[in-house]
């Protein structure tokens, strides 16, 4: 048995070539919902669905988010019906006192659908729906996301990393803003004065995911900041971490990202832009995986390879190396 943490694209496209390797039937994903937002109404989960799509067949590897192939008809005229109405485009937050009211899980995070600032293709929105229907008839985020699977008839196991509200807040120079509105509305461009988990002091990891953090646990090359922080922030978290064999991917090749902003945001947190960054966040993890042309001396066992990801033969290459760094720490 293994356990994936996942969020962005960097575990994705190493999962996308891992079967061989980590059997779907003994391999659980943990996604991370600090990315969740609230829009219209109903509840968007980018990084869980990015695994439900990848593992469902159906996720555009263009992007690697959304369905290949869908349509975008509601988006369309959203963003053209706020036109002919004179309305400001997005995002347009809901007001603060509407930020805590409703249902729970979607705290922090909530905005308007007038103009809509996320490119929601219309099936993509058909799963955001009944996500948050099943939810408004009482179903926790973890039962919405295991009917989900079963639609999508996934091979693996894939849990939220909580059904608690967690919502990565990027504090900038232009003041504080949701993760999503930072990096898909405003491109990553305002400067950080520092990254908050707000909720994570409260919210607690659900007992399938502590269950799972007892089996090994692999760290992909996503963002060890927005996309791993939130499930850090959580209470237990690092402590199972720290009694289970990690293996950890490095988004970096030196002072060098693969993409995204987790440079930047590295900084931000006090941390150095690199590889060694990385290390000094992932301080519970056993061994490392790093490319070839990364020279960083690490104080714990390293196994390198080409790191890049372009298809599934070179995730399948990263997962070997995994494999191999699992192998010296277990």
């Amino acid at each position: 048995m293994v356990t994936f943490l996942s969020g962005g694209t960097g575990t994705p496209k190493l999962l996308s070539g891992a079967d061989d390797v980590f059997p779907p039937s003994e391999t659980t994903v943990v996604g991370n919902t600090g990315d969740d937002v609230e829009i219209a109404g109903h509840l968007v989960c980018p990084d869980v669905d990015t695994v439900l799509f990848l593992r469902g067949g159906v996720l555009d590897r263009e992007t690697w988010w959304g369905i290949d192939g869908d349509t975008a008809a509601t988006h369309e005229e959203l963003l053209a019906l706020a036109d002919r109405a004179g309305l400001d485009g997005g995002p347009r937050y809901l007001p603060d006192d509407r930020q805590t009211a409703g249902r729970r899980l979607a705290r922090w995070r909530r905005f308007s659908g007038v103009a809509e600032f996320m490119h929601i293709g219309d099936r993509d929105r058909a799963v955001h729906l009944t996500r948050t229907g099943l939810i408004d008839e009482g179903a926790t985020l973890t039962e919405a996301t295991r009917r989900l699977a079963d639609a999508f008839d996934l091979d693996l196991d894939l849990l939220p990393m909580s059904d608690d509200p967690v919502a990565t807040i990027v504090h900038t120079t232009e003041g504080p803003m949701h993760f999503q509105e930072f990096w898909v509305a405003r491109r990553g461009e305002p400067a950080i004065d520092g990254v908050e988990f707000r909720g994570g002091e409260d919210a607690t990891a659900t007992a399938p995911v502590l269950d799972a953090l007892e089996d090994p646990v692999v760290v992909g090359p996503s963002n060890p900041i927005t996309s791993l922080g939130p499930m850090l922030a959580l209470d237990g978290v690092r402590e199972a971490l720290a009694e289970t064999p990690v293996v950890a991917v490095s988004p970096f090749i030196g002072h060098r990202v693969f993409s995204g902003p987790a440079d930047d945001l590295l900084a931000a947190e006090g941390y150095d832009p690199s590889t060694a960054g990385v290390a000094a966040v992932y301080d519970f993890a056993d061994a490392f995986v790093l490319d070839d042309a990364d020279g960083t001396d690490l104080d714990r066992p390293v196994v390198r390879t080409d790191t890049a990801m372009d298809d599934a033969d070179d995730a399948a290459r990263v997962a070997r190396a995994v494999d191999e760094a699992l192998e010296v720490v277990s």
